[in-house]
C-alpha cells in the first residue's frame, strides 16, 4: 500500500491534536507526519505512535513534499498559506470557512458526496461542525421521501469554540459554584449554568455567520434547493454537538418509515426507545465516531412534517473524522 507524507497546519490546537490520533486510529497509510503550527508552538513535540515529532513553525515554504495537507488553523491562516500549499502539489483537506463556498472547491462530507471529490484542483473543504452531522442524517431520509425544508435549533458544545473555551467552561463553572463572578475571555458571555442564543457575528438580515453557513452548506453538499432556517446556540456542555431538526418533506412520513431508511445508513446509529429514554445524549457519545439520531416523531402541526435529535462529537465527525475520511476516499478513488 502506497503511504503519504502528511502535513497538519494547526497541530497543536483541539482538531488537530484529534487528526493526529484520528490517523493513528484508523491506520491511515503515513509515510512521515509534519506537524505545523505558529511561531508560539514551534518547537513542541507530539508523539504519533512510537515516534515523537517536533512541531514545526508554518510558513509559505512548509509545503513542499508533503502530499497531503490537512488545515485546522484558522480562517485567515487557511487563506494566507494554502494557496502556497496547493502550490507547492499538496491535496489540502481546509476545516475552516475560508474556501467552502467557493464553486472550484468541493465541500464534501463522503457519505453523502464523495462524488465530488473527483473535481477537485487540490484543495477539499471540510464542512462546519453541526451541517457534516446534520447531513449524514438527512441524505438517506432525503433520497427516500424528498425534503422540502428544514426548521434546525443547534445545541453547540464549548469545544467547538476550542480548547480555551473548554477551560473556560471548567474554570467559570468552579467560579460560580463558590460564588465569585464569571469574567469571559473567550466566549462573549459566561457559558457555565448559561445559554448564550447566538454563535458568530451578526449579519443585516438579523442570523449570525454561523447560521448562515448551515443554510448556504446544506444546499451545496446535498446538492438540492432546501430552504434551512438555522438558530445555533452555545451551551455549557464540554463536547457533542446536538441538534433539533423540524423537516417539511413532499409527502408524509411516519416515524417508523424515517427509522427504518435512518436504520440502515451510512454513519449514523439509531437511538430511539422512549420507554427506556434511550436517545443520544452528547455526554455519552463524545469520544466516538458515528452521527447518532432519536427523537423521531411526526409534527403534529404540519401533515408532512417530522422532528428529529441528531447528535455527534463535532470534533470528530464535525472535524478530524470527516477530514480523514474525505483523505481515505481520495485514496479509494485514486484521486491523489
Amino acid at each position: 500500500m502506497k503511504k503519504y507524507v502528511v502535513g497538519i497546519l494547526g497541530a497543536t490546537g483541539l482538531v488537530g491534536r484529534e487528526i493526529i490520533n484520528t490517523l493513528q486510529a484508523r491506520n491511515f497509510p503515513v509515510e512521515k507526519l509534519i506537524p505545523l503550527a505558529s511561531a508560539r508552538s514551534a518547537g513542541t513535540v507530539q508523539t504519533f505512535g512510537d515516534q515523537s515529532v517536533t512541531v514545526q513553525q508554518a510558513n509559505a515554504e512548509s509545503f513542499k513534499g508533503i502530499d497531503i495537507l490537512f488545515a485546522s488553523a484558522g480562517g485567515s491562516i487557511s487563506r494566507d498559506l494554502v494557496p502556497d500549499a496547493v502550490k507547492a502539489g499538496c491535496v489540502v483537506i481546509d476545516n475552516t470557512s475560508a474556501f467552502r463556498m467557493q464553486d472550484n472547491v468541493p465541500l464534501v462530507v463522503p457519505e453523502v458526496n464523495a462524488h465530488a471529490l473527483k473535481n477537485h484542483q487540490g484543495l477539499i473543504a471540510n464542512p462546519n461542525c453541526s451541517t457534516a452531522q446534520l447531513v449524514v442524517a438527512l441524505k438517506p431520509l432525503h433520497d427516500a421521501f424528498t425534503i422540502k425544508r428544514l426548521v434546525v435549533s443547534t445545541y453547540q458544545a464549548v469545544s467547538g469554540a476550542g480548547n480555551k473555551a473548554v477551560e473556560e467552561l471548567y474554570m467559570q463553572t468552579e467560579q460560580a459554584l463558590s460564588g465569585q463572578q464569571a469574567q469571559p475571555q473567550v466566549l462573549p458571555l459566561p457559558i457555565a449554568f448559561n445559554v448564550i442564543p447566538f454563535i458568530g457575528s451578526f449579519l443585516e438580515n438579523g442570523y449570525t455567520d454561523e447560521e448562515m453557513k448551515m443554510t448556504h452548506e446544506v444546499r451545496k453538499i446535498m446538492e438540492a434547493e432546501i430552504p434551512t432556517c438555522a438558530t445555533c446556540i452555545r451551551v455549557p456542555v464540554a463536547n457533542g454537538h446536538s441538534e433539533s431538526v423540524n423537516i417539511e418533506f413532499a409527502q408524509p412520513v411516519t416515524a417508523e418509515q424515517a427509522r427504518e431508511v435512518l436504520a440502515g445508513a451510512p454513519g449514523l446509529v439509531l437511538r430511539d426507545d422512549p420507554q427506556l429514554r434511550y436517545f443520544p445524549y452528547p455526554q455519552e457519545i463524545s469520544g466516538t465516531d458515528p452521527v447518532y439520531v432519536g427523537r423521531i416523531r411526526r409534527d403534529v402541526s404540519h401533515p408532512c412534517g417530522l422532528n428529529i435529535w441528531v447528535v455527534a462529537d463535532n470534533l470528530r465527525k464535525g472535524a478530524a473524522l470527516n477530514a480523514i475520511q474525505i483523505a481515505e476516499s481520495l485514496v479509494a478513488q485514486n484521486l491523489i
